[in-house]
């Protein structure tokens, strides 16, 4: 199985998440990350999904993913020619002995230090899934209590941008 990151653009409608999900779990794929939000143009959100596949069954659910009605536009997003961010919130032990040390942690990964409580620190982070696995495994020699990833967001590299000139619906059905 390999990991793919499709950037899908579609009508911001009730009930778009609802049939796209239900497409991949019918087909029994296991939608790894999801992550949607409004884009630049207020008719149209941007799904960003991870999945893990086989290379054929992918063209498979891209296929299945076109004949959705509120699907605009699909484009799958290589790890080399995109950027890609995740935020990490993340509260670990810390008592007067180890405070300092989680701190540092937090500085070297540049990140915020967004609660303090007696006993824990709540940890905010954004990065690549790399930075924000390397930072947990640091912390979890601390103590993780609690933990929360967003999924992952991404980008195209480049001045090319997929929402251009995205289809609408009657362009879609036409063309």
């Amino acid at each position: 199985m390999t990991i793919h990151t499709l950037s899908v653009l579609v009508e911001n409608k009730p009930g778009v998440l609802a049939r796209i999900s239900g497409m991949f779990a019918r087909r029994g794929f296991n939608i790894h990350s999801l992550a949607v939000g409004p884009t630049e143009h207020d008719d149209v959100s941007r799904m960003t999904i991870v999945v893990n596949v086989e290379t054929k069954p992918l063209e498979q659910v891209v296929k299945q993913l076109n004949k959705l009605i509120n699907v605009l536009k699909i484009v799958e997003l290589e790890k080399e020619a995109s950027v890609e961010r995740e935020l990490l919130l993340v509260k670990v032990k810390a008592d007067a002995s180890t405070r300092a040390q989680i701190v540092e942690i937090a500085d070297i990964f540049r990140s915020k230090i967004v609660d303090v409580s007696p006993n824990a620190l709540t940890i905010e982070a954004t990065g690549s899934p790399d930075k924000l696995l390397a930072l947990t495994d640091l912390l979890h020699q601390h103590g993780v209590k609690e933990m929360v990833r967003t999924g992952l967001v991404a980008l195209a590299r480049g001045d090319r941008s997929i929402t251009e000139k995205p289809l609408k619906l009657a362009e879609r059905t036409a063309g």
